[in-house]
């Protein structure tokens, strides 16, 4: 009898595949890029971070440049900021509480930038937990 499930193993209580994860996910990033109140705070911020759920072994960047929002589904060369966590299920329930309390994920990187985290992270949070009640693009098709 096992107790841990391996690494590689998609955990059974999340309903949906990790490509349509990734899709929504994507997809909170394109809706962030909206948030006026972001763009604003981060108007004068040129910042790269990377964001990794282990066990799925999920890696992506985004590029916070002057307002602007950009996605990419490869890991940055180099990061000002990495956020982190050991499972793709632990994220989840961050983003369906709204909270991601200290401790639940790691945040590692330049000390001065740090403060970027908790202002890039709610709303990330509200945005995927949106996404995940209404899993559609702009023009209406599933994202799963």
């Amino acid at each position: 009898m096992r107790d841990e499930p391996d690494a590689g193993e998609v955990s059974t209580s999340l309903p949906f595949s990790k490509r349509a994860a990734r899709r929504m996910i994507q997809r909170a990033f394109v809706l962030l890029g909206r948030n006026k109140h972001l763009r604003q705070h981060i108007r004068e911020t040129h910042l790269t971070t990377l964001w990794v759920l282990e066990d799925w072994n999920f890696v992506w960047t985004v590029i916070f440049n002057r307002g602007r929002i950009e996605f990419e589904r490869r890991p940055a060369k180099k990061s000002d900021l990495a956020f982190t966590w050991r499972t793709a299920g632990a994220f989840f329930r961050q983003v369906e509480e709204g909270s991601a309390p200290e401790g639940s994920f790691e945040l590692t990187g330049n000390q001065e930038l740090r403060r970027f985290s908790e202002p890039l992270l709610k709303p990330l949070l509200e945005s995927l937990r949106h996404v995940l009640r209404n899993p559609v693009d702009d023009v209406g098709e599933s994202l799963l």
